[in-house]
């Protein structure tokens, strides 16, 4: 199974080393859609990071135009809080694409309204002062929600302490 996670003109680089780190410990491809608000060598996204950065599998696009004519045939679900649609009720295939925007502007509307469909929300408290989860937040949300529907593939599911032992006995 392929999880996706596409980030259109991130613009705070602690989120971007945020969500790397969820990419590199789900296994997660991770797509950034030009432009950034930053450098890729700024301190704050390396820090945010630490030390996955080897585990990545990270492609940077030009534009939507070129992630899109690079990334055919996959399936694509834009996170926003216009959609209509809930992220729970939303089914995500083999080859799925997350797509987030901006922290500041979200997605472009006239992408919204061309794929209404497959456009999703996470539901958050009806009340105008809060506007969104940080993207960050949200992209693990997301990400672990997909990886739930497909049964968390290649992923550890039993932790082990360093001072004990589990035994078959132990619940799970």
């Amino acid at each position: 199974m392929e999880l996706n996670i596409v980030l259109v003109e991130p613009r705070i680089p602690q989120n971007t080393g945020n969500i790397a780190r969820t990419c590199a410990v789900t296994g997660a491809r991770l797509h950034i859609v030009k432009p950034m608000g930053f450098e890729v060598t700024d301190r704050q996204l390396k820090r945010a990071g630490l030390d996955y950065w080897h585990l990545l599998d990270i492609t940077y696009y030009e534009g939507l135009d070129d992630f899109f004519a690079r990334n055919e045939g996959g399936t694509f679900r834009y996170f926003t809080t216009k959609a209509v649609n809930n992220y729970c009720d939303a089914a995500y295939p083999d080859r799925t694409y997350i797509v987030f925007g901006r922290e500041d502007a979200g997605l472009p509307e006239d992408l919204l309204y061309r794929n209404k469909d497959s456009c999703v929300r996470i539901p958050m408290i009806d009340c105008t002062a809060a506007r969104s989860l940080n993207l960050s937040n949200s992209v693990a949300v997301a990400a672990f929600e997909v990886l739930r529907q497909w049964g968390f593939p290649e992923l550890k599911n039993r932790g082990e302490l360093t001072k004990y032992k589990w035994t078959e006995d132990d619940p799970q």
